[in-house]
């Protein structure tokens, strides 16, 4: 069976596409760093999956790690997740997400060139339709970016164009997330964020186990069904498994496609707290501060491209997404250890 290499492969969604991948019979080689996440998370990856996938401890910066790796593995295609994705941090340190997220990057494309390695599955974002005219939104939509993480993005996907233009025999897959919540059924694997959460659902969580005493919602006079901003919100291991008919796809097929990974519906802020007191069982407080700049009142994708191409459709809702966050918060309450 085909060998493949997740770089980030212990983060949130990394661990996710690990466990897919191996059920789904693949070999599976972890690069990670550790920076934001536990070596614990692989014994969790083999006690769901059976198999702990092979792991080093390396960074996309360093060459002569990611020539190691591929030294001594026989890597058919890599699913790149590795780098910093916090968007206000990147705002306040733009030139470590800048050397990190993009040379970091080109280190792995060179590494793969230069071991025949030419089929990759790269993990973009939302972010590089900044703020969309309409929706819901298309892969074809303008791109443009807000702070430097979704510019990393961007520009990622640039030079993977750039290397498909030049060299044909390159398969690449440019999926385009839209906010990833939930957590593996089992509670074993799930977000695990460092100090506040930036992001609602992790938000709401630490609302829930009492950590954090109420959710700021930015605003309530959108023009949405409760006033409030409606996100594409999809569960992260319908992710997972959209990350393997990606690699399927990119086996068989030359240059590069840009793919939207979503549910197509939104959820406003309120809607998505309503089924999560639905998921813990009680009444969760929330104030209502102003809107903060930048946001955008609705927000979700056009998931067609995804269902001709890939075959893959989103199958879990709302309610599941909070039913398995809430039971990973349960079941971890120090997070990953």
């Amino acid at each position: 069976m085909s060998t493949i290499l997740v770089t980030g492969g212990t983060g949130y969604i990394g661990s996710h596409t690990c466990v897919e991948l191996i059920k789904a019979g693949y070999d599976v080689v972890v690069l990670d760093n550790l920076y934001n996440s536990s070596e614990a998370v692989l014994d969790r990856i083999e006690m769901i999956s059976g198999t702990k996938p092979k792991f080093y401890k390396t960074d996309i910066l360093d060459k002569q790690g990611l020539k190691k790796v591929f030294d001594e593995n026989k890597i058919d295609a890599v699913i790149h997740f590795a780098g910093y994705k916090a968007v206000g941090e990147s705002v306040q340190i733009p030139l470590t997400y800048y050397e990190n997220n993009i040379s970091g990057s080109v280190n792995l494309y060179e590494a793969m060139a230069a071991a025949g390695c030419k089929t990759l599955v790269f993990s973009s974002s939302a972010t590089v339709y900044g703020s969309p005219k309409s929706v819901p939104i298309r892969e074809d939509f303008p791109t443009s970016t807000t702070n430097p993480y979704g510019s990393t993005k961007l520009m990622n996907e640039h030079i993977l164009a750039d290397v498909c233009v030049s060299d044909p025999e390159w398969s690449v897959l440019l999926l385009r997330y839209f906010n990833p919540i939930g957590a593996h059924q089992s509670g074993l694997i799930g977000e695990v964020p460092n100090g506040i959460p930036n992001n609602l659902v992790p938000y709401i969580a630490r609302v829930a186990n009492g950590t954090l005493e109420y959710l700021r919602v930015w605003g309530n006079d959108y023009p949405t069904v409760d006033g409030t901003g409606v996100r594409d919100y999809i569960h992260v291991v319908d992710l997972a498994l959209g990350h393997i008919k990606a690699v399927e796809y990119a086996m068989n097929h030359k240059g590069a496609e840009y793919i939207n990974l979503g549910t197509g519906n939104g959820y406003s802020v309120l809607e998505v707290l309503h089924a999560y007191e639905k998921a813990c069982g009680r009444k969760l407080a929330y104030k209502i501060m102003d809107r903060r700049p930048g946001d955008i009142a609705t927000c979700y994708a056009d998931t067609e491209k995804a269902a001709k191409l890939l075959g893959w459709k989103a199958k879990y809702n709302i309610d599941d997404m909070c039913r398995d966050s809430w039971n990973f918060t349960l079941k971890n309450p120090d997070g990953i250890k």
